[in-house]
């Protein structure tokens, strides 16, 4: 059976037994910030598993799209080494939500492979839960295959929880497993009489994992029984293949054949000639499966999270394709063959084809750049190591290459194992650690100048009291701490800056996209302006001020405000930010995710995932309707809640962010919802107008708009119509008629510039005044010399090619001023460069004007100072000319 006969059937059987076929979801998951990627065919139905969502269905059946390539899950070390790692597989799935249960889940599976698929009985065993700790063994799923499947006790087995037990996560649903394994025969594996799944020797494929969702695992460890128990099953597709088409590999299978095929067709070799070109070939194989569906799911190349993941798998398919002598760009070229194959089950990937093709042509084009970079350095690390007597590369240099230079420690790894060494992965996998620290000591997007440290023995530092959601004055707070120059000290004088801790404040610290407060502090003996605010720490928040009068003393209290008019502008920026990340993704798709955000008072920017750039109709669009939820006048509402409930509330979260076990969630009608701690107006309408004034790319897969609100968009709008206004008066011209107007102008212009350009360049060929030019015959050769004033460099050059082609044989030497500046030209025809080359000529007059020149022996350019000098400059040249012809000939 072909793979796509094998899914077909899979499929099929379940839906005539009253399953729902239901498509695959993306690889990347649309409302679990959990995940990175889709990793298992139940990722979809997760929240129809925990109760929180209801279908119209009970029992459902999918072939699921999925990516394993970090967390527990990470074997990317191993693909291409075995036969069966991957990165991207199918899972093959048939599910129950409170239906039907264990002895159907163990029926359905062995009738599907014993009497669909025609497997013989024989070499299919089964494993079941054993029990462990407070847990019995699974007795009702050992009695339906021993009693009603009638599964030979010699092919049947009890493991442990390791084994046949599975959990959601650290609390939720769970329960025990069951595996059938098929027996690849005795001569596959160790060759022991006592072999059986548990071993590891490779005789035994574990086929299908049918998971008893029964219990509910408490936060304190307890199993609880769910009221309606659920089955969850799933089955790799290039595992079932491998078997219904007697193949001891995936990659043999026709899911990867074809793919290594095109490779053996680029590069000239046989697959299973070679041992370590055939793990380069099944690592292009199954990469180019990979990369071809995420970037069809909408996943750019990028330095971060998904993208990096993208990056990553595409510079390792480079990498193999390198070793086997292929040059970039290749793998595009190569992603055609992965759309042929899967296209009847995924459609959607006939209509990125182009898109695929475009994104992993560029990558491979800059990946090649960067990799001559880092790769250059790469071999610097690995000759200093050899120098210092030292078997492994340090991991801080590892690691620098790859936070820079994008070289993963993967591929310095391979390299370095070429050269007789090691990698410090410890080193590495520290530094890495290191900056995931820093990270998350920064997750709010910025940080005090003082480092954090500075602080945490001031007591209630980390306690300071945010009022700013509903108040922009506090009248009374305690000055806890007051920094300067990362010292504390105990009072701020008149001019002086530092930085202040209060007990309590209005001031909203920057973070999440939005600026930092400003405003005033006033005490009994001063008056301070607050000039930013930063949060460097959790529940820390750190005024930068300036003392405009008397002194600031610590433990003394002051009245703090904030600056109203800035506030409510970075509050109506806020909010539209909102409504237009909600208005992208109705518009342009799901896939749109903020990427980064800058909230001002006067100006709002928002970066996104997107693979290209938004045309005029897309733009209005979006701003329309953001427009018109602004005119709806929604409400927006704030809520503090426990994270999961607001995720599956639906709330968008920020992958990369970091958020503690209560966060605030901010909902604008039915439009909006997302996790964000930042200050909004209490309606949609207080925002004004929304407009954007720019829009452009600023990363592979990652779009800018940048756009105004409220008093921002006003100005933009008096400033637009006075221009307009402006533009009316020099034209004379009436506003509806503008662009006509001014079209008529500059295309009146332009043929007026085309114009005098033909009469500057008759001009210059002395078509139409008398011009001074020098002309002397040297052995048949002429030297021309003349003055080319008025004319741009351009023109002067198109001059000296026009001059060069009259005289057939010869130097032609062209002088100008312009502002003050001298240029000179030497221009020698093609049979003369040996004898005089343009590029030494123009050398020895350079000095006569005041400047420097050089350039090719046909055409020399100089520049200099002194344009008064040119003349003589020009009767030099002759002369120079001249000696080095007659010496040329007199040598002849």
């Amino acid at each position: 059976m072909s793979s796509l006969e094998i899914r077909e059937t899979f499929l099929r059987f379940f839906e005539e037994r009253g399953h729902r076929r239901v498509r695959s979801s993306s690889l990347v998951p649309a409302s679990d910030p959990t995940l990175l990627f889709t990793n298992a065919g139940m990722n979809q139905f997760k929240q129809v598993f925990l109760g929180l969502e209801q279908r119209g269905y009970v029992r459902a059946a999918s072939s699921q799209k999925c990516l394993r390539v970090s967390g527990k899950h990470n074997d990317l070390d191993q693909v291409g080494r075995t036969p069966r790692h991957h990165t991207f597989f199918e899972m093959l799935g048939n599910f129950s939500f409170g239906d039907y249960f264990k002895r159907e889940a163990i029926g359905y599976a062995w009738e599907l492979l014993t009497e669909v698929y025609k497997l013989p009985a024989e070499r299919l065993w089964a494993t079941v839960f054993g029990g462990e700790a407070e847990l019995g063994p699974d007795e009702e799923a050992e009695r339906v295959w021993l009693e009603e499947v009638r599964v030979l006790p010699a092919r049947f087995r009890r493991y442990g929880a390791a084994e046949n037990f599975w959990s959601m996560g650290e609390t939720g649903p769970c329960g025990p497993c069951s595996e059938i394994h098929w027996d690849h025969g005795p001569a596959a594996g160790c060759g022991r009489s006592d072999c059986e799944p548990s071993c590891p020797c490779g005789r035994f494929l574990e086929l299908w994992n049918l998971v008893f969702m029964q219990f509910q695992r408490t936060p304190e460890g307890a199993l609880e029984p769910l009221p309606k128990p659920n089955i969850d099953t799933g089955m790799g597709l290039e595992r079932i293949a491998s078997v219904l088409q007697g193949v001891g590999s995936n990659y043999e299978t026709d899911l990867f054949r074809p793919l290594i095929v095109r490779v053996e067709e680029l590069t000239g070799r046989r697959y299973g000639a070679s041992p370590e070109a055939d793990v380069s070939m099944r690592v292009i194989a199954d990469h180019l499966r990979a990369v071809t569906f995420l970037i069809a799911d909408g996943v750019a190349p990028s330095n971060e999270k998904r993208g990096y993941v993208l990056r990553r798998l595409l510079r390792r398919g480079i990498l193999h394709g390198k070793r086997l002598g292929l040059d970039p760009p290749f793998l595009h070229s190569l992603t055609d063959s992965v759309v042929d194959r899967m296209k009847g089950a995924y459609p959607e990937l006939l209509e990125a084809r182009e898109h695929i093709d475009r994104v992993v042509k560029r990558e491979e084009e800059q990946f090649e750049r960067t990799l001559s970079v880092g790769l250059g350095l790469l071999d610097q690390a690995i000759a200093q190591t050899k120098a210092r007597g030292e078997t492994n590369i340090p991991g801080r240099e590892l690691f620098r290459l790859y936070d820079t230079f994008g070289l993963p420690l993967d591929l310095a790894r391979d390299l370095a194992e070429q050269h007789g060494l090691g990698v410090d992965e410890a080193g590495f996998a520290a530094e890495m650690e290191r900056q995931r620290e820093r990270a998350r000591r920064s997750w709010s997007g910025m940080g005090a100048a003082t480092p954090p440290a500075i602080y945490i023995s001031v007591p209630g530092a980390g306690e300071c009291q945010f009022l700013g959601y509903q108040d922009l004055v506090v009248e009374e707070t305690l000055v806890l701490a007051i920094i300067k120059d990362g010292r504390p000290v105990e009072s701020l004088r008149e001019g002086e800056e530092g930085e202040v801790l209060l007990d309590a404040t209005p001031f909203y610290p920057e973070g999440g996209g939005q600026v930092g407060d400003v405003g005033v502090l006033a005490g009994p003996h001063a008056a301070v302006r607050v000039i930013g605010t930063e949060s460097p720490a959790p529940g820390m928040i750190v005024h930068r001020v300036r003392v405009e009068e008397g002194a600031l003393q610590r433990l003394e209290r002051v009245r703090a405000e904030v600056e109203g008019r800035l506030r409510l502008g970075a509050m109506r920026n806020h909010t539209a930010t909102h409504l237009l990340h909600a208005a992208l993704r109705e518009i342009l798709g799901p896939h749109v995710k903020q990427a980064g955000s800058l909230v001002a008072p006067d100006r709002l920017r928002f970066d996104f995932s997107h693979f290209k750039g938004l045309d005029e109709g897309l733009l209005a669009g979006v701003e329309e309707l953001v427009n018109e939820k602004i005119l709806e006048d929604l409400p927006v509402e704030t809520e503090k809640m426990p994270l999961d409930k607001a995720l599956r509330a639906g709330a968008i979260a920020l992958f990369g962010e970091k958020y503690g076990d209560v966060v605030r969630v901010c909902r604008i009608g039915d439009f909006s919802l997302e996790l964000c701690g930042g200050t909004h107006t209490s309606r949609t309408g207080q925002i004004g107008v929304f407009k954007f004034v720019g829009e452009k790319g600023v990363s592979s897969g990652v779009r800018r708009v940048d756009a105004v609100t409220g008093e921002g968009a006003l100005k933009r709008f008096q400033e637009d119509s006075g221009i307009l206004r402006q533009v009316e008066s020099v034209l004379s011209v009436p506003r509806p008629e503008l662009v006509e107007g001014l079209t008529r102008r500059l295309s009146a212009t332009r043929e007026m510039q085309k114009e005098i350009e033909r009469l500057r360049r008759r001009i210059a060929d002395g078509e139409e005044a008398e011009v001074q030019e020098k002309v002397v015959e040297v052995g048949g050769h002429r030297v021309v010399a003349r003055r080319a004033d008025g004319l741009s460099g351009p023109e002067m050059r198109e001059l000296a090619d026009t001059i060069r082609q009259r005289i057939g044989s010869g130097v032609v030497i062209l002088a100008r001023a312009e502002d003050g500046k001298a240029s000179l030209l030497v221009a020698v025809t093609p049979d003369l460069t040996g004898r005089v080359p343009a590029g030494a000529l123009v050398r020895q007059l350079a000095p006569l004007v005041g400047g420097r020149g050089g350039g090719r022996p046909e055409l020399a350019e100089a520049g200099g100072k002194d344009p008064a000098k040119l003349d003589g400059a020009l009767a030099a040249g002759i002369e120079s000319a001249k000696a080095l012809l007659e010496g040329a000939a007199q040598g002849a």
